[in-house]
């Protein structure tokens, strides 16, 4: 990828503003979102559920699977 620079300056080439570089302090992106401890499980669920679960997902643009997932941890957490 090509370095990308800015021209900060303004129409008579003179240095637009009081500019000064800054450290980066953001972390990397693989850390940006942490990923959840999880464990894959076989489970039958009935059509009626999964395709609710389909359809709710796609309005929200979510996968449906995250959704029954964020369900049962809602779940969990409420019952202690």
């Amino acid at each position: 990828m090509k370095a990308r620079t800015a021209d900060y300056t303004d129409d008579q080439g003179e240095i637009a503003g009081d500019l000064h570089r800054i450290t980066d302090t953001l972390p990397p992106p693989d850390q940006l979102v942490p990923r959840d401890d999880t464990v894959k499980v076989t489970l039958a669920l009935s059509r009626r559920s999964v395709e609710f679960f389909k359809r709710e997902a796609t309005k929200q643009r979510v996968p449906y699977q995250r959704m029954i997932r964020a369900l049962v941890d809602e779940y969990t957490r409420r019952m202690g």
